[in-house]
């Protein structure tokens, strides 16, 4: 197999959602009442529900401005890569990038909905847009492309029964993936291992839906303190989803439904042997007293069963892709945030492959088979193999001539008269964020 051949699938992409998303799928009192999109008189994006603010794009899409530039970040539509919130110039960079389908993650509502619909205090209101929100990201951002576009829904957590209910009507509508905290006594709710959950994970077995943990939507990545350089945070982020696996592969509920699939969303590899052999070794040593029962298997052997791990640029992960297990390992763009390699994926990810040595059967797992196979996605129902190589992709792409042209603010901030540089603090990061969502 050769670079060109190679058919890649992200399971961690995002979206920056447009206005008017929600007009084709509300009306009325339920549109008014709606999240409404605005733009202040600076050209500054940002979206209000029930009371809050919360910005539009910010750190979320630097994807194609120049690395020199991350420190300026867009805070407007305007700002940043058609593709970011717009189906069509989305598909283009995807062939650009040499990308065959995403399952996307949205932005105003959080990685899983907690940002805006469960922080609202009208819960009945709350409901009714995120099923909207479903019906848009369902209907009309995947629908541009079901072959293309993987659906993921959002889950009103806080009540049960309308979980269970929207988990069977989005299946219905053809959506087999849902996000959810790792950890939702962020959310003030009871933990996964109290009896709230049952029926969530019983509709799961029963509908064939997968879970989609991403990082930061529970545990949030620790820093030192907020002097710590936000390198150290950013460093620390995807391996510190192993908190919230560790209890995840403690779930009860996993013996119980054997079929279960969960998926820790741009988590990382590099770290998995390691975290599978000490809880192999913990159990070992504990189980006695601790009274975790895996009814006869290693917690190595559970999670290898249920969980499936994804990577943007881990050599070290697939060189040890034995020790993971090669059918527990997807490739990710998380296009497009600051780690996406836009629009070298194909390059950064055969070098990784080349360097691991894997054979053509491996490729094809860790670029889109255990993809498809998590994610329920029949991707060759949409399309022949060979339309969908990352060289018959770019050669779309080449055709319809896509302007990947660095977009550019006019160059690093500039330092004040005797100011030098110095490194960027996580503290400085945070009151960036305060003093954004303040202009807002």
């Amino acid at each position: 197999m050769q670079m060109n051949d190679m058919v890649i699938v992200s399971i961690d992409d995002h979206i920056s959602e447009p206005p008017g998303m929600f007009d084709k799928h509300l009306k009325g009192d339920d549109l008014a009442s709606a999240p409404k999109f605005h733009t202040t008189e600076k050209g500054t994006d940002y979206w209000t529900y029930q009371g809050m603010r919360m910005s539009s794009v910010a750190l979320n899409a630097v994807v194609g401005r120049p690395l020199e530039e991350y420190g300026m970040e867009p805070q407007s539509l305007s700002q940043i890569r058609k593709g970011v919130w717009d189906q069509k110039a989305r598909i283009d960079d995807m062939n650009v990038n040499g990308v065959a389908a995403g399952l996307n993650f949205g932005s105003i509502g959080g990685f899983d909905g907690s940002r805006c619909f469960h922080k609202a205090p009208d819960k009945v209101l709350s409901l009714k847009h995120l099923r909207a929100y479903n019906d848009w990201h369902i209907q009309e951002w995947c629908a541009y492309d079901r072959g293309r576009f993987i659906p993921l829904g959002l889950l009103p957590t806080w009540d049960m029964p309308a979980t269970v209910a929207e988990i069977r009507r989005i299946s219905e509508l053809g959506c087999h993936n849902v996000t959810l905290s790792d950890n939702p006594t962020k959310l003030d709710l009871p933990s996964i291992h109290n009896e709230y959950w049952e029926p969530l994970w019983k509709a799961a077995a029963e509908y064939g839906v997968t879970l989609n943990l991403h990082i930061g939507s529970g545990n949030a990545a620790p820093v030192a303190s907020e002097e710590t350089p936000v390198e150290a945070w950013i460093t620390t982020m995807p391996m510190s989803i192993n908190i919230g696996a560790a209890d995840w592969l403690q779930l009860d509920a996993l013996m119980r439904y054997p079929g279960m699939k969960i998926i820790l969303n741009e988590s990382g590899i590099g770290w998995v042997p390691y975290f599978m052999e000490r809880a192999d070794f913990s159990h070992s040593r504990h189980k006695a007293w601790t009274h975790c029962n895996y009814r006869g298997l290693k917690p190595s052997e559970v999670f290898r069963r249920h969980f499936l791990t994804c990577f943007i640029d881990d050599t070290f992960g697939l060189k040890n892709l034995t020790e993971i297990g090669e059918d527990n390992v997807a490739y990710e763009t998380d296009y497009p945030h600051s780690d996406a390699l836009w629009p070298d994926v194909p390059e950064f990810l055969w070098k990784s492959i080349q360097s691991a040595r894997l054979t053509d059967s491996q490729i094809d797992k860790v670029t889109h088979l255990n993809a498809i196979n998590f994610l329920h996605h029949d991707l060759f129902k949409y399309y022949r193999r060979d339309e969908l190589t990352v060289g018959a992709l770019r050669a779309r792409a080449a055709a319809d001539k896509v302007d990947t042209t660095p977009i550019s603010s006019g160059g690093a901030a500039p330092l004040a008269p005797g100011e030098q540089p110095r490194r960027i603090t996580s503290g400085d990061i945070a009151k960036m964020m305060v003093r954004q969502a303040k202009a807002a």
